[in-house]
């Protein structure tokens, strides 16, 4: 079976973390990409920090799949004290794509810095579940927690800066969707029939 020094993993697990490491290679050059196109200095400040950020998992990853030791570090997002805006406004805007990459604005580099992001998440998750090797896989679950953490800062910004609204159901229907729910009555484990 194939093994990196200190750790045998399966073929399937090789694959993972190829995929993995790839995905953060693209991750970080699309950041390094949006650099010159960003105007915004907090974005600017949020985009440097999540590069290095990344850079640094990256490291500590291929160092961990090396055998060598390291330790994997969360993600310290910075807590917004602003609350989140709720509900539309401006629905008159619309969205396209640019046509020419000098068009390219804050919103459409924090849209993008999201997305990416969101997959990053998503990814992760999915694949920590095929890792035997326990040190790994609470890792690249850590990992997955962090893509969230740095999904919620750009989330943060756009929210505050009207680039992402959240939408709201009226009072009425939300609390009929949200009071449909009741707890459920204890499992009382029942013995199995002979």
């Amino acid at each position: 079976m194939p093994h990196t020094p200190g750790h045998q993993l399966g073929a399937h697990e090789i694959m993972e973390l190829h995929e993995i490491l790839t995905d953060t290679i693209d991750g970080i050059n699309q950041f390094q990409m949006y650099r010159e196109h960003c105007q915004d200095p907090e974005l600017r400040r949020i985009l440097d920090n999540q590069i290095n950020f990344m850079t640094n998992e990256y490291n500590n990853l291929v160092n961990m799949t090396q055998g060598r030791n390291t330790s994997f570090r969360t993600n310290r997002t910075p807590r917004t004290a602003a609350s989140p805006n709720y509900g539309l406004q401006n629905q008159s805007s619309s969205s396209r794509p640019n046509t020419s990459v000098n068009q390219m604005n804050d919103q459409d580099i924090a849209s993008g810095m999201l997305g990416c992001h969101k997959a990053t998440a998503t990814f992760r998750m999915s694949a920590a579940l095929e890792f035997t090797v326990r040190q790994i896989r609470d890792a690249i679950v850590q990992g997955a927690k962090n893509s969230a953490d740095q999904a919620y800062e750009v989330w943060s910004y756009m929210n505050s800066k009207g680039y992402y609204q959240v939408p709201t159901f009226d009072q009425q229907t939300a609390q009929q969707i949200i009071s449909s729910y009741q707890p459920a009555q204890t499992f009382q484990n029942q013995q199995p029939l002979s």
